[in-house]
């Protein structure tokens, strides 16, 4: 056995079908809502940018301070759900980001707005570390790689949702009352959640059935020997992992990769490609439909946890060749939506795959901070890659953005293959 299946928690598995149905719902309304306030501002930017008489340089400021202040909350609050659990971290998570966009619906300043950003940004940090600690604990082996695929796919309906409510609503009526009846949507999903609340709980567990009991059994002396050791040794001892760092990293190439998907590559195939506006103002919504269609097929691609990292590896080649494609080959207006489509395909069949990597680098009692940190890279990727790509389409090199896209999904092949070498026996503490 390898030292880092010693350190793995035993699995608590559930025969109960519909108990796990109801909580992969019920986690993934809540990751819809993270999702949704990421994007709910900028539909609107032009809207605000004349309400409020600031540029869209300020407006761009706003979600600087949202995911840095959501990438130190993502981190921090691992240890709060660790500690408290992550029922109630998750409501005021939830609560964090209602108050926030009623705040923005209310605002008649941009000083307002930057408190509302930094209110949104600590509620979304919450998500990752108390949504994983949900479902690992809580689902049953059988099905928590379709509860990584369902997770993913309300994250990524969420992005899709937002432009598609803001703007047109803003177009009818204004920007705040598009934000207004933003919060009206968060709050039906924070009611939906309290009615579930019990669901919500972590001591529903029942015993280990079928083959699940050998293992369980043959892993619980040394989970909770390590346990002992974890608890005599600094809450902080899992940051001495190796693999934990590698999973960091992969997860901020990953955010790097998709931000330029959303923020620039539309715009800089448009100038590739020559083709109309009309096309590529389509390109992420459709990306980002094929993606929640592609982490769905990837819940049945994870059934085997053995082969996580070829999964991602293949999805993410099979990406970086499409991407490749945008710049050297003569596309036609229908040929560019289809290449984005299939690499939202293929980048989002290999979500589920990668969360059972960051699974299997996570020692017992300690999902909430490995997720807090490892999904913390999401943030920072974002933020590093929003600056730096940006650069380049201020300088008209359109080609540097999407061959750095390519780049990125070379590097997540390589991080893939590592965490899963290295996870499967060659980490020590």
């Amino acid at each position: 056995m390898s030292t880092l299946d010693r350190l793995l928690p035993p699995q608590i598995d559930s025969p109960d079908l519909k108990g796990d149905v109801q909580l992969i719902s019920l986690v993934g309304l809540a990751h819809l809502v993270s999702h949704f306030s990421q994007l709910v501002l900028p539909p609107l930017f032009p809207w605000i940018k004349d309400g409020l008489h600031v540029s869209y340089a300020e407006l761009g400021f706003l979600m600087s301070i949202f995911f840095v202040v959501s990438c130190v909350v993502q981190a921090l609050s691992g240890f709060a759900v660790d500690r408290f659990g992550p029922k109630p971290i998750l409501f005021l998570g939830l609560i964090c980001l209602i108050l926030a966009i009623f705040g923005y619906a209310s605002s008649d300043s941009y000083i307002q707005m930057t408190f509302y950003a930094f209110l949104a940004g600590m509620g979304n940090g919450v998500f990752h570390p108390a949504d994983y600690t949900l479902l690992n604990q809580r689902v049953s082996a059988q099905r928590l790689g379709h509860a990584y695929s369902i997770h993913g796919l309300t994250g990524s309906l969420g992005w899709a949702l937002a432009p598609a409510l803001m703007a047109p609503i803003a177009m009818a009526y204004s920007w705040n009352a598009a934000l207004f009846v933003a919060g009206l949507l968060g709050c039906g999903v924070l009611l939906l959640l309290w009615v579930k609340r019990e669901q919500l709980n972590l001591d529903q567990k029942s015993a280990p059935i079928g083959e699940e009991v050998a293992g369980a059994q043959a892993n619980s002396a040394g989970a909770e020997r390590r346990t002992k050791e974890l608890e005599k040794e600094s809450s902080f001892a899992f940051l001495k992992i190796p693999v934990v760092w590698m999973c960091f990293g992969f997860f901020l190439f990953y955010a790097m990769a998709l931000s330029i998907v959303q923020a620039y590559a539309p715009e800089a195939v448009r100038q590739l490609q020559s083709v109309p506006l009309s096309v590529t103002a389509s390109c992420v919504t459709l990306y980002m439909l094929c993606s929640a269609a592609g982490m769905f097929l990837g819940g049945f691609l994870a059934s085997n946890p053995k082969r996580a990292e070829l999964v991602v590896g293949a999805a993410f080649l099979t990406a970086g060749c499409l991407s490749l494609s945008l710049v050297y080959a003569d596309l036609v207006s229908w040929q560019v939506l289809a290449l984005f489509g299939l690499m939202g395909l293929v980048s989002g069949s290999a979500n589920p795959s990668r969360d059972l990597l960051v699974k299997q680098a996570t020692p017992a009692n300690s999902t909430g901070r490995v997720y807090g940190v490892v999904y913390s890279g999401l943030d920072i990727g974002q933020a590093i890659s929003a600056f730096i790509f940006g650069i380049f389409m201020d300088h008209h090199n359109y080609a540097a953005v999407i061959i750095g896209l390519a780049f990125l999904q070379g590097v997540l092949v390589l991080g893939a293959l590592n965490v899963g070498r290295v996870s499967k026996g060659r980490v020590t503490l």
